[in-house]
């Protein structure tokens, strides 16, 4: 199913509209269909879109759906980008999708988002891993420029070395904020599904990069809350910290547990993480300053705790709880901060849930889809439920699990409507 189309530097450009001219409006529109049958599900999307969107050329659109629709992705993917024509098509499978107010879990769904990016150029990426050839290969591969610019990214968790392809995709593109998740609906390799344009691929990594007249404002919300005292780590090889403020670390994390409430230990059980400070010149951290990882073991010889992220001497840490009620209040918090520091409101936004949170974890459905909804005023807002998301902590493009990664667009900060720039903030 995967067409390779083999090295190349350069790319096509899509949905460039010449900066000379004055550009019109920044538009978005989100549409949902339930329908089983993809040949009527698709006809009612792009019904919905193009009653919200009006006569506006479509520049970037994404589609996401559920298991339900993989053995009909061929057509579903066909008949989108045959009735839409859109600039650049980009999407994959997943374990749910999100749209509107609206999250479907365990049920046929299918979620579509479409925007119309006047003086915005849009560059397809597209590359694949090889096993065989330990070796990354590259289709569809832009060339760097000059301007600010931002990723929006969907991949196969089964096929793609996700870290080391953040790594590949910093050093091509330095900057950029990179936002998105992995893919889902199938349990073995080969049975996801990417979507760029009109061709659908079984693995790989898929996306777009954006550069012009739009700001992208990601919120990345980790959904824990700060625990216990922050440290200095003082000893430390690798993942495993030896010793936290010159005391051994398990000797500290016993101590965070004894003062904790019964309330507090049970959750810990199984919920405790620790936050790695992305920006050690801060006079004071609070909520989105950490990057999370899990606890993954402890060594009772040698006092160590054993972290999921490389950890270096002289790093502030604090460990983390993660539960429902903190993952509500710092997705609303993060949100909540984003619309005091910015001029312009939303736009639009996208999406990027785990599939670890939605009805199971916090105990009623729709959480994260109304609270972003609410949040930034009821615009067009569509993504999935992922296996893994992508987003920005400080300057660094990370891997998350538990994570609400969201894409707001908005006018560039300082630009009425339009002109020349890109904002990523």
């Amino acid at each position: 199913m995967n067409e390779p189309t083999g090295h190349r530097t350069g790319t096509r450009r899509f949905g460039l509209h010449s900066p000379s001219s004055a550009p019109s409006a920044l538009r978005f529109a989100a549409a949902l269909s339930k329908r089983s049958d993809v040949g009527s599900a698709a006809g009612e999307l792009v019904d919905k879109i193009r009653s919200q969107l009006a006569s506006a050329p479509i520049d970037l659109a994404c589609l996401f759906f559920s298991p339900h629709h993989i053995g009909q992705v061929g057509a579903l993917t066909s008949a989108v980008h045959r009735l839409l024509s859109p600039a650049v098509l980009i999407g994959c499978s997943s374990e749910g999708v999100i749209a509107g107010l609206e999250e479907v879990e365990a049920l046929p769904g299918i979620a579509l988002w479409a925007a119309s990016l006047p003086g915005v150029r849009l560059d397809p990426v597209h590359f694949s891993f090889s096993l065989t050839q330990d070796q990354f290969r590259l289709h569809e591969w832009p060339e760097p420029v000059e301007a600010s610019s931002a990723l929006l990214l969907v991949a196969d968790p089964l096929s793609m070395p996700m870290q080391e392809a953040l790594s590949l995709l910093a050093e091509r593109y330095p900057d950029t904020m990179a936002i998105g998740g992995l893919a889902g609906g199938g349990s073995d390799r080969g049975e996801n599904r990417l979507i760029l344009q009109g061709r659908v691929f079984s693995d790989g990594l898929v996306g777009v990069r954006l550069a012009g007249s739009v700001a992208i404002r990601p919120v990345i919300s980790q959904g824990c809350k700060l625990v216990g005292e922050r440290f200095v780590v003082t000893r430390a090889q690798h993942n495993c910290i030896y010793e936290l403020g010159g005391r051994p670390a398990l000797d500290r994390l016993r101590d965070l547990l004894e003062s904790m409430s019964d309330e507090e230990r049970d959750q810990a059980s199984n919920a405790l993480h620790i936050g790695l400070a992305v920006d050690e010149y801060r006079d004071r951290f609070e909520r989105g300053d950490f990057l999370i990882r899990h606890l993954i073991g402890i060594d009772q010889e040698t006092g160590a705790v054993v972290v999921g992220e490389k950890v270096h001497e002289g790093q502030t840490v604090q460990f983390q709880l993660r539960d429902a009620q903190s993952g509500s209040e710092d997705l609303r918090a993060l949100l909540d901060a984003d619309r005091a520091r910015h001029r312009h409101k939303p736009l639009g936004a996208l999406l990027f849930s785990c599939c670890g949170r939605g009805q199971r974890f916090f105990g009623s459905p729709h959480h994260d889809a109304r609270t972003v909804g609410e949040q930034l005023g009821g615009i067009p807002v569509a993504g999935f439920f992922a296996q893994g998301e992508i987003g920005p902590v400080g300057r660094r493009n990370v891997l998350h699990s538990y994570t609400a990664s969201v894409a707001i667009f908005a006018e560039p900060e300082g630009q009425a409507n339009g002109g020349e720039g890109f904002t990523v903030t």
